[in-house]
């Protein structure tokens, strides 16, 4: 029952704030970020650049895949005295593998996650530079909003600016 008043009453509070900051507000504006962040130019940019990296280390990754299995392909043609002598080898084998794979999806997580972070520093200060020059008090996102009425829409703005500004 406490857990519930004090839910109660912080989004109480939270509501009339921002109801007072509501009528305070001249202009409101709302963007789609998802829709901002997906269609920008650079984050399309970034995505292909990331995908053939990708691509790149797949094929040769399967390199190794294959020189592996041809290894233990020939291993299987000997004795057991000479298999147990090269079974170091092959276990060292396909261990750089392992080691390689999880060290290239630890560097393509953090190109992802900074390439990630640019393009949402791009969308904010364009956000704001729009914001700015058409006099808006506050800009929401799409997570927040619950209607709009299309006019206060400008997320085709921003866009605009973004991909009218980015460079390759």
């Amino acid at each position: 029952m406490r857990k519930a008043t004090v839910v109660f009453l912080t989004v109480f509070c939270f509501t009339m704030i921002l109801a007072g900051v509501a009528s305070a507000a001249d202009k409101f504006a709302y963007v789609d970020l998802s829709r901002v962040f997906n269609d920008y130019k650079k984050t399309k940019d970034f995505d292909k650049v990331l995908a053939d990296k990708e691509s790149a280390y797949e094929t040769e990754r399967n390199k190794k895949v294959a020189d592996i299995k041809q290894y233990q392909d020939k291993m299987n043609l000997l004795s057991d005295k000479e298999k147990e002598a090269k079974r170091g080898d092959l276990e060292t084998k396909i261990k750089t593998l392992q080691e390689g794979d999880r060290q290239k999806q630890v560097d393509l997580r953090k190109e992802f996650n900074e390439k990630r972070a640019e393009v949402l520093k791009d969308i904010d200060n364009t956000i704001k530079q729009l914001a700015e020059k058409g006099g808006y008090t506050l800009v929401f996102n799409e997570a927040g909003v619950l209607y709009n009425a299309k006019n206060l829409d400008i997320t085709d703005e921003v866009l605009n600016a973004l991909n009218k500004g980015y460079k390759k």
